[in-house]
């Protein structure tokens, strides 16, 4: 058959169809077959589309196919009649049109790649939300790395895909992050809060802020009142620093100074100090005042300038000094009639010293008198000694010793004096000796002090008056009736004896 250009045109265009239409119209059925294979092996290897699209070395190995099956079926179709249709130009037409199977294939796999991108999106998406899901229900120490890889999925969504499906819901999605990691405080769990609602500040430095919208101050008043409630109890249960700068009280009122919660902070302090002052008159004064120590303390280590409130906390430590001052004094005299003598001695000595104008001072003074006797004879510790002052039995003591010593004395009348050391006597070798020579040396210059008491049981110790003296303090109990005139004598043997 004679060579004819234009249908070798056509059969080879028919081919690049890449269904080897060429082929059919030539009856080369084995062409026919390869050509189908080839392409079914193509879709086999490009469907379904994959977000990263067919390789270029399988794209460019199936256009050489194409390219060599139109070649191929050209050349034969030079010489071959067609079956259908009978004429080269309406197969060349023909050709043309199915042109558009390649083409629509074309279109039809870019739309299935997209497809499959906004897929992967969404996968990753939905990945996210579920790691932010199971992240709420576990504690935030150990739930943040969660948090933070699903965050920083969220922002790669919204900043390089924000096109897609999946960029377009981070919003959305957003409001559940903040919710979840915000969990504890919609459970009342305050201080688990803390943690949670402080990091929830930081994310806006991680993610678009259009993402997260007014979203950004959502943790803010929760923060600040986690920091309230948490502190507060904190510091109503004595934690160590929990009125400090860095302390959760601290922390409001340095970070949310002019907030509701940092306004109630003072005035929930002066109520505090104000309730337990009321408390120093009680069946417990002492423990009123460790209580008012430590909210004194508090009002003194809060920070209170930048909400304003320096000069309320200032009066508030005024107010629980002034309570403690009442309390110290009823501390120690609760001591006392609890037969605690040495805290009620160490008590009333520390309110003599610490408030030397209190009007208990003087009353303190005998009742830390009668607990240091006590201490040694706790029957003199039995009533609280009275303000009776003198009596018609005349004592007088005398010190034999070379150091000065001091007498405390308890019964009807309370007191105490000094006695010079005598500066020519030392101490004795033995009881025995003491008691026939002390106080009786005509030339030596004693020191001596008449005491008048009323008759009665009397409590009388003597100890050294220097406190690095390691002698030891003796008491006794005395009887003292009327018509009688008593001396007492101190001496020393290895430590003060008794007189």
């Amino acid at each position: 058959m004679p060579a004819d250009p234009l249908r070798a045109a056509a059969v080879g265009l028919l081919n690049l169809s890449g269904l080897g239409i060429g082929y059919l119209v030539t009856r080369r059925w084995v062409a026919l077959a390869v050509a189908l294979v080839g392409t079914a092996v193509f879709l086999v290897t490009a469907l379904p589309a994959d977000p990263d699209g067919v390789s270029g070395g399988v794209l460019v190995t199936y256009l050489v196919f194409l390219v060599l099956t139109a070649v191929h079926g050209a050349l034969r179709g030079l010489r071959t009649r067609l079956s259908f249709p009978p004429k080269a130009p309406l197969a060349l037409v023909m050709g043309l049109v199915l042109l558009a199977v390649p083409a629509g294939a074309v279109v039809y796999y870019k739309g299935a790649k997209d497809d499959a991108v906004q897929q992967q999106l969404l996968d990753r998406l939905d990945k996210a939300d579920k790691l932010v899901q199971a992240a709420g229900a576990k504690p935030f120490a150990s739930a943040r790395s969660d948090f933070e890889s699903a965050l920083a999925t969220y922002n790669d969504l919204h900043t390089k895909h924000a096109d897609s499906k999946a960029g377009k819901k981070v919003p959305d999605r957003m409001q559940t992050f903040y919710t979840a990691v915000g969990g504890a405080y919609e459970q009342k769990k305050y201080c688990d809060a803390i943690d949670p609602l402080t990091y929830l500040r930081t994310v806006p430095q991680h993610i678009d802020a259009k993402a997260v919208g007014r979203l950004a101050t959502w943790p803010d008043d929760r923060l600040a009142t986690s920091l309230y409630e948490c502190g507060w109890t904190e510091l109503t249960s004595f934690t160590e620093g929990a009125a400090s700068e860095s302390g959760k009280l601290g922390t409001l009122l340095t970070t949310f100074p002019r907030s509701p919660q940092a306004a109630k902070v003072e005035p929930a302090l002066r109520a505090e100090i104000d309730s337990s002052g009321k408390l120093v008159t009680g069946g417990d004064p002492c423990a009123a005042v460790d209580k008012l120590g430590t909210l004194g303390s508090d009002a003194a280590d809060l920070p209170g300038d930048k909400a304003g409130i320096t000069a309320a906390l200032d009066a508030d430590v005024r107010k629980a000094a002034g309570y403690s001052e009442t309390g110290m004094y009823n501390c120690g005299v609760s001591q006392y009639k609890d037969g605690s003598f040495d805290d009620a001695l160490e008590t009333l000595n520390d309110f003599r010293s610490k408030y030397p104008k209190d009007k208990n001072r003087a009353s303190a003074q005998r009742i830390a008198i009668a607990a240091e006797i006590a201490t040694k004879i706790p029957a003199a510790g039995k009533k609280l000694p009275g303000n009776g002052n003198g009596g018609s039995i005349s004592v007088t003591f005398t010190n034999d010793s070379p150091d000065a010593i001091e007498i405390l004395y308890t019964g009807r009348t309370t007191g105490s004096f000094t006695l010079k050391g005598c500066s020519g006597c030392s101490a004795y070798m033995s009881d025995s000796l003491a008691q026939s020579l002390a106080c009786k040396d005509g030339k030596a210059h004693y020191a001596k002090h008449t005491l008048h008491v009323p008759p009665g049981t009397s409590y009388i110790m003597q100890k050294p008056l220097d406190a690095s003296d390691d002698a030891t303090p003796v008491a006794d109990t005395r009887n003292f009736q009327s018509g009688y005139i008593y001396t007492q004598c101190a001496y020393v043997l290895q430590s003060y004896s008794s007189f």
